[in-house]
Protein backbone atom coordinates (compact mmCIF):
# COMPACT_ATOMS: atom_id res chain seq x y z
CA UNK A 1 0.00 0.00 0.00
CA UNK A 2 1.55 3.29 -1.08
CA UNK A 3 2.61 5.76 1.61
CA UNK A 4 0.10 8.49 2.83
CA UNK A 5 0.38 11.83 0.33
CA UNK A 6 1.84 14.96 2.44
CA UNK A 7 -1.48 17.44 2.77
CA UNK A 8 -1.48 20.96 2.69
CA UNK A 9 -3.89 23.29 4.80
CA UNK A 10 -4.38 20.84 7.46
CA UNK A 11 -5.54 23.66 9.91
CA UNK A 12 -8.04 24.41 7.72
CA UNK A 13 -8.96 21.06 6.96
CA UNK A 14 -9.47 20.14 10.78
CA UNK A 15 -11.17 23.84 11.67
CA UNK A 16 -13.66 23.06 8.61
CA UNK A 17 -14.06 19.48 7.36
CA UNK A 18 -12.84 17.73 10.70
CA UNK A 19 -16.57 17.64 11.94
CA UNK A 20 -18.96 17.61 9.23
CA UNK A 21 -16.72 14.71 7.97
CA UNK A 22 -17.61 12.91 11.57
CA UNK A 23 -21.36 13.95 11.89
CA UNK A 24 -21.83 12.39 7.88
CA UNK A 25 -20.09 9.06 8.50
CA UNK A 26 -22.15 8.61 11.89
CA UNK A 27 -24.81 8.93 9.58
CA UNK A 28 -24.44 7.10 7.11
CA UNK A 29 -23.36 3.95 8.89
CA UNK A 30 -25.54 4.52 11.05
CA UNK A 31 -28.26 3.64 8.37
CA UNK A 32 -26.56 0.61 7.49
CA UNK A 33 -24.51 1.88 4.20
CA UNK A 34 -21.03 -0.39 4.10
CA UNK A 35 -18.05 1.54 5.01
CA UNK A 36 -16.03 1.40 1.65
CA UNK A 37 -19.65 2.69 -0.28
CA UNK A 38 -19.64 5.51 3.02
CA UNK A 39 -16.15 6.90 2.21
CA UNK A 40 -16.43 6.61 -1.46
CA UNK A 41 -19.47 8.46 -1.27
CA UNK A 42 -17.96 11.21 0.91
CA UNK A 43 -14.60 10.94 -1.40
CA UNK A 44 -17.23 12.07 -3.94
CA UNK A 45 -18.65 14.85 -2.41
CA UNK A 46 -15.72 16.52 -0.84
CA UNK A 47 -15.09 19.91 -2.21
CA UNK A 48 -11.91 20.56 -0.36
CA UNK A 49 -8.92 18.63 -2.90
CA UNK A 50 -6.58 18.37 -0.26
CA UNK A 51 -8.80 16.25 2.03
CA UNK A 52 -10.36 14.47 -0.90
CA UNK A 53 -6.65 13.05 -1.12
CA UNK A 54 -7.29 12.16 2.70
CA UNK A 55 -10.57 10.07 1.98
CA UNK A 56 -9.69 8.57 -1.21
CA UNK A 57 -6.27 7.59 0.64
CA UNK A 58 -8.56 6.15 3.48
CA UNK A 59 -10.65 4.48 0.87
CA UNK A 60 -7.95 2.66 -0.74
CA UNK A 61 -6.33 1.56 2.36
CA UNK A 62 -10.11 -0.07 3.88
CA UNK A 63 -10.06 -1.71 0.63
CA UNK A 64 -6.83 -3.41 0.96
CA UNK A 65 -7.88 -4.81 4.30
CA UNK A 66 -6.79 -2.02 6.59
CA UNK A 67 -9.61 -1.60 9.55
CA UNK A 68 -10.26 2.64 9.09
CA UNK A 69 -8.36 3.18 12.39
CA UNK A 70 -5.65 2.74 10.75
CA UNK A 71 -6.28 4.60 7.90
CA UNK A 72 -7.02 7.78 9.73
CA UNK A 73 -4.00 7.22 12.09
CA UNK A 74 -2.04 7.68 8.81
CA UNK A 75 -2.94 11.59 9.08
CA UNK A 76 -2.15 12.66 12.84
CA UNK A 77 -2.15 15.84 11.74
CA UNK A 78 -6.14 15.79 11.19
CA UNK A 79 -7.13 12.61 13.07
CA UNK A 80 -5.31 12.88 16.22
CA UNK A 81 -4.62 10.45 19.28
CA UNK A 82 -7.92 11.05 20.74
CA UNK A 83 -10.01 10.72 17.58
CA UNK A 84 -8.13 7.57 16.04
CA UNK A 85 -8.49 5.98 20.09
CA UNK A 86 -12.44 6.38 19.99
CA UNK A 87 -12.52 4.73 16.68
CA UNK A 88 -10.63 2.02 17.86
CA UNK A 89 -12.89 1.43 20.57
CA UNK A 90 -16.00 1.93 18.17
CA UNK A 91 -14.99 -1.10 16.30
CA UNK A 92 -13.86 -2.68 18.60
CA UNK A 93 -17.28 -2.13 20.84
CA UNK A 94 -19.71 -2.59 17.90
CA UNK A 95 -21.38 0.78 17.83
CA UNK A 96 -19.05 2.38 15.66
CA UNK A 97 -21.85 5.02 14.91
CA UNK A 98 -22.89 5.88 18.48
CA UNK A 99 -19.24 6.32 19.44
CA UNK A 100 -18.73 8.80 15.99
CA UNK A 101 -22.15 10.69 16.89
CA UNK A 102 -20.66 11.04 20.56
CA UNK A 103 -17.12 12.31 18.70
CA UNK A 104 -18.90 14.78 16.37
CA UNK A 105 -20.34 16.11 19.85
CA UNK A 106 -17.14 16.79 21.41
CA UNK A 107 -15.37 18.21 18.33
CA UNK A 108 -18.16 20.64 17.73
CA UNK A 109 -18.46 21.57 21.18
CA UNK A 110 -14.48 22.32 21.87
CA UNK A 111 -14.75 23.81 18.41
CA UNK A 112 -17.74 26.24 19.12
CA UNK A 113 -15.92 26.92 22.83
CA UNK A 114 -12.56 27.30 21.40
CA UNK A 115 -13.74 30.11 18.95
CA UNK A 116 -15.34 31.49 21.68
CA UNK A 117 -12.16 32.26 23.86
CA UNK A 118 -9.80 32.43 21.10
CA UNK A 119 -11.99 35.96 20.24
CA UNK A 120 -11.89 37.00 23.52
CA UNK A 121 -8.25 36.78 23.12
CA UNK A 122 -8.00 38.44 19.98
CA UNK A 123 -10.05 41.35 20.48
CA UNK A 124 -7.96 43.45 22.85
CA UNK A 125 -4.78 42.34 20.80
CA UNK A 126 -6.47 43.74 18.07
CA UNK A 127 -7.59 46.78 19.62
CA UNK A 128 -4.01 47.56 21.30
CA UNK A 129 -2.37 46.60 17.92
CA UNK A 130 -4.12 49.37 16.32
CA UNK A 131 -3.63 52.10 19.09
CA UNK A 132 -0.07 51.63 18.37
CA UNK A 133 -0.23 51.47 14.83
CA UNK A 134 -1.70 54.96 15.07
CA UNK A 135 0.43 56.16 17.42
CA UNK A 136 3.74 55.30 15.48
CA UNK A 137 1.94 56.53 12.32
CA UNK A 138 1.55 59.88 14.14
CA UNK A 139 5.01 59.71 15.76
CA UNK A 140 5.95 58.60 12.53
CA UNK A 141 5.07 61.33 9.87
CA UNK A 142 2.61 63.99 11.83
CA UNK A 143 4.88 65.07 14.61
CA UNK A 144 7.82 65.76 12.41
CA UNK A 145 5.60 68.41 10.74
CA UNK A 146 4.48 70.13 13.77
CA UNK A 147 8.21 69.98 15.17
CA UNK A 148 9.32 71.95 11.93
CA UNK A 149 6.83 74.07 12.93
CA UNK A 150 7.24 74.76 16.18
CA UNK A 151 10.80 75.14 16.08
CA UNK A 152 10.41 78.89 14.86
CA UNK A 153 8.80 79.82 18.06
CA UNK A 154 12.25 80.17 19.42
CA UNK A 155 10.86 79.27 23.09
CA UNK A 156 10.93 75.66 24.85
CA UNK A 157 8.12 73.49 23.84
CA UNK A 158 5.59 71.96 26.75
CA UNK A 159 7.31 69.30 28.76
CA UNK A 160 4.88 66.80 26.91
CA UNK A 161 5.01 67.86 23.38
CA UNK A 162 9.23 68.12 23.58
CA UNK A 163 9.31 64.25 24.86
CA UNK A 164 6.84 63.15 21.87
CA UNK A 165 9.43 65.03 19.08
CA UNK A 166 12.36 63.46 21.07
CA UNK A 167 10.47 59.69 20.08
CA UNK A 168 9.71 60.95 17.04
CA UNK A 169 13.16 62.25 16.50
CA UNK A 170 14.74 59.12 17.94
CA UNK A 171 12.68 56.85 15.55
CA UNK A 172 13.35 58.99 12.31
CA UNK A 173 17.13 58.75 12.74
CA UNK A 174 17.17 54.93 13.88
CA UNK A 175 14.39 53.11 12.77
CA UNK A 176 16.63 50.39 11.14
CA UNK A 177 17.38 49.72 14.64
CA UNK A 178 13.98 50.26 16.13
CA UNK A 179 12.55 47.44 13.19
CA UNK A 180 16.00 45.26 13.71
CA UNK A 181 15.12 44.70 17.32
CA UNK A 182 11.43 44.02 16.52
CA UNK A 183 12.30 41.08 14.29
CA UNK A 184 14.89 40.53 16.61
CA UNK A 185 12.57 39.92 19.69
CA UNK A 186 9.73 38.27 17.43
CA UNK A 187 12.74 35.39 16.35
CA UNK A 188 13.92 34.99 19.36
CA UNK A 189 10.52 34.77 20.92
CA UNK A 190 9.35 32.02 18.97
CA UNK A 191 12.40 30.01 19.24
CA UNK A 192 11.96 30.24 22.63
CA UNK A 193 8.38 29.12 22.30
CA UNK A 194 9.33 26.02 20.58
CA UNK A 195 11.55 24.62 23.15
CA UNK A 196 10.05 22.67 25.68
CA UNK A 197 10.76 24.47 28.78
CA UNK A 198 9.75 28.30 26.59
CA UNK A 199 6.02 26.30 25.96
CA UNK A 200 5.75 25.12 29.31
CA UNK A 201 6.22 28.73 30.58
CA UNK A 202 4.21 30.35 28.11
CA UNK A 203 1.33 27.71 29.39
CA UNK A 204 2.09 28.76 33.04
CA UNK A 205 1.82 32.53 32.26
CA UNK A 206 -0.99 31.49 30.68
CA UNK A 207 -3.08 30.18 33.25
CA UNK A 208 -1.16 32.97 36.06
CA UNK A 209 -2.49 35.67 33.70
CA UNK A 210 -5.19 37.76 35.59
CA UNK A 211 -9.26 36.66 34.31
CA UNK A 212 -7.84 35.41 31.07
CA UNK A 213 -5.41 32.94 33.31
CA UNK A 214 -8.87 31.50 35.13
CA UNK A 215 -10.63 31.21 31.15
CA UNK A 216 -7.74 29.37 30.25
CA UNK A 217 -7.96 26.84 33.14
CA UNK A 218 -11.42 26.41 33.47
CA UNK A 219 -11.90 25.95 29.48
CA UNK A 220 -8.99 23.84 29.67
CA UNK A 221 -10.68 21.37 32.93
CA UNK A 222 -13.90 21.30 30.70
CA UNK A 223 -12.16 19.83 28.02
CA UNK A 224 -10.42 17.17 30.29
CA UNK A 225 -13.23 16.06 31.72
CA UNK A 226 -15.19 15.88 28.49
CA UNK A 227 -12.94 14.03 26.73
CA UNK A 228 -12.11 11.33 29.62
CA UNK A 229 -15.40 11.17 30.34
CA UNK A 230 -16.04 10.19 26.58
CA UNK A 231 -13.52 8.20 25.72
CA UNK A 232 -13.74 5.58 28.99
CA UNK A 233 -17.39 5.80 28.08
CA UNK A 234 -16.39 4.39 24.45
CA UNK A 235 -14.50 1.41 26.31
CA UNK A 236 -10.93 3.27 26.29
CA UNK A 237 -9.29 2.07 28.98
CA UNK A 238 -8.42 4.87 32.07
CA UNK A 239 -4.69 4.28 31.75
CA UNK A 240 -4.61 4.82 27.92
CA UNK A 241 -7.75 7.57 28.18
CA UNK A 242 -5.33 9.68 30.73
CA UNK A 243 -2.25 9.31 28.57
CA UNK A 244 -4.17 10.51 25.64
CA UNK A 245 -6.19 13.22 27.08
CA UNK A 246 -3.38 14.74 28.74
CA UNK A 247 -1.84 15.50 25.25
CA UNK A 248 -4.83 16.96 23.45
CA UNK A 249 -5.54 19.33 26.27
CA UNK A 250 -3.25 21.66 24.77
CA UNK A 251 -1.34 22.83 27.77
CA UNK A 252 2.19 21.45 28.93
CA UNK A 253 1.20 22.38 32.72
CA UNK A 254 -1.84 20.48 32.75
CA UNK A 255 -0.48 17.79 30.75
CA UNK A 256 2.33 17.63 32.90
CA UNK A 257 0.21 17.00 35.97
CA UNK A 258 -2.39 14.79 34.60
CA UNK A 259 0.67 12.32 33.44
CA UNK A 260 1.55 12.77 37.11
CA UNK A 261 -2.11 11.51 38.06
CA UNK A 262 -1.98 8.81 35.52
CA UNK A 263 1.47 7.36 37.28
CA UNK A 264 -0.48 6.96 40.90
CA UNK A 265 -3.62 5.47 39.03
CA UNK A 266 -1.27 3.04 37.23
CA UNK A 267 0.01 1.87 40.82
CA UNK A 268 -3.40 1.08 42.15
CA UNK A 269 -4.87 4.87 43.42
CA UNK A 270 -8.63 5.73 42.38
CA UNK A 271 -8.39 9.00 39.89
CA UNK A 272 -9.65 11.76 42.50
CA UNK A 273 -6.98 11.24 44.79
CA UNK A 274 -3.94 10.57 42.24
CA UNK A 275 -5.47 14.26 41.04
CA UNK A 276 -5.43 15.78 44.78
CA UNK A 277 -2.37 17.98 45.01
CA UNK A 278 -1.28 18.26 41.07
CA UNK A 279 -0.96 21.90 39.85
CA UNK A 280 -3.94 23.63 39.22
CA UNK A 281 -6.44 20.98 39.58
CA UNK A 282 -9.11 22.22 41.52
CA UNK A 283 -10.70 20.71 44.13
CA UNK A 284 -14.21 21.01 42.97
CA UNK A 285 -13.83 18.64 40.16
CA UNK A 286 -11.64 16.11 42.70
CA UNK A 287 -14.56 16.29 44.79
CA UNK A 288 -17.17 15.27 42.13
CA UNK A 289 -14.79 12.66 40.70
CA UNK A 290 -14.65 11.35 43.96
CA UNK A 291 -18.17 11.11 44.16
CA UNK A 292 -18.95 9.83 40.84
CA UNK A 293 -16.16 6.67 41.77
CA UNK A 294 -17.83 5.96 44.98
CA UNK A 295 -21.27 5.92 43.02
CA UNK A 296 -19.83 4.29 39.65
CA UNK A 297 -20.96 7.19 37.60
CA UNK A 298 -17.57 8.51 37.06
CA UNK A 299 -18.60 9.20 33.23
CA UNK A 300 -21.50 11.13 34.43
CA UNK A 301 -20.16 12.95 36.99
CA UNK A 302 -17.75 13.92 34.74
CA UNK A 303 -19.85 15.25 31.90
CA UNK A 304 -21.53 16.87 34.55
CA UNK A 305 -18.52 19.07 35.49
CA UNK A 306 -17.64 19.41 31.84
CA UNK A 307 -20.74 20.58 31.79
CA UNK A 308 -20.25 23.20 34.50
CA UNK A 309 -16.92 24.52 33.33
CA UNK A 310 -18.42 25.31 29.63
CA UNK A 311 -20.97 27.30 31.52
CA UNK A 312 -19.02 29.48 33.28
CA UNK A 313 -16.60 29.69 30.56
CA UNK A 314 -19.25 30.90 28.63
CA UNK A 315 -20.48 33.37 31.29
CA UNK A 316 -16.99 34.58 31.82
CA UNK A 317 -16.75 35.75 28.07
CA UNK A 318 -19.82 37.10 28.23
CA UNK A 319 -18.86 39.61 31.10
CA UNK A 320 -15.42 39.60 30.07
CA UNK A 321 -17.06 41.25 26.30
CA UNK A 322 -19.08 43.73 28.01
CA UNK A 323 -16.80 45.19 30.43
CA UNK A 324 -13.42 44.77 27.53
CA UNK A 325 -15.29 47.20 25.16
CA UNK A 326 -15.39 50.39 26.89
CA UNK A 327 -12.24 49.75 28.68
CA UNK A 328 -10.09 49.45 25.31
CA UNK A 329 -11.79 52.12 23.97
CA UNK A 330 -10.84 54.21 26.51
CA UNK A 331 -7.39 53.47 26.33
CA UNK A 332 -7.02 53.63 22.74
CA UNK A 333 -8.81 57.51 23.48
CA UNK A 334 -6.24 57.95 26.29
CA UNK A 335 -3.02 56.84 23.77
CA UNK A 336 -4.25 58.52 20.97
CA UNK A 337 -5.80 61.52 22.87
CA UNK A 338 -2.45 61.94 25.01
CA UNK A 339 -0.25 62.56 21.26
CA UNK A 340 -2.97 65.08 20.06
CA UNK A 341 -2.45 66.45 23.22
CA UNK A 342 1.27 66.89 22.99
CA UNK A 343 0.83 68.41 19.34
CA UNK A 344 -1.94 70.72 20.10
CA UNK A 345 -0.35 72.35 23.18
CA UNK A 346 1.97 74.65 21.86
CA UNK A 347 -0.90 76.35 19.74
CA UNK A 348 -3.00 76.74 23.34
CA UNK A 349 -0.13 78.59 24.73
CA UNK A 350 0.23 80.21 21.50
CA UNK A 351 0.29 83.38 23.20
CA UNK A 352 3.10 82.73 25.73
CA UNK A 353 5.31 81.00 22.75
CA UNK A 354 5.43 84.25 20.68
CA UNK A 355 5.95 86.72 23.01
Amino acid sequence: MADAPKIRGVKKIVSTELIPFTRQLASMIGAGMPILSTMQTLEEQCDNQEFKKVLTHIRSTIEGGDPISKSLAAFPAIFDEMYVNMVVAGEQSGEFAGILKRLAAILGSSSRLRKKVKSAMTYPTVIISIALLLAGGLIQFVVPVFAEMFAGFGKPLPALTQTLVDISNFVKANWYFVLGAVIVATFLFRRWRATRKGRYQLDEIKLRMPVFGQLNLKSSIGRFCRLLAQMTNAGVPILKSLDVVARSIGNRVLEDSILAARKEVEQGNQLNIALDGKPYMPLIMIRMIAAGEKAGRLEDMLDSVADSYDEEVEAMLTTLTALMEPFLMVFLGVIIGTIVLAMFLPIFNMGSLAT
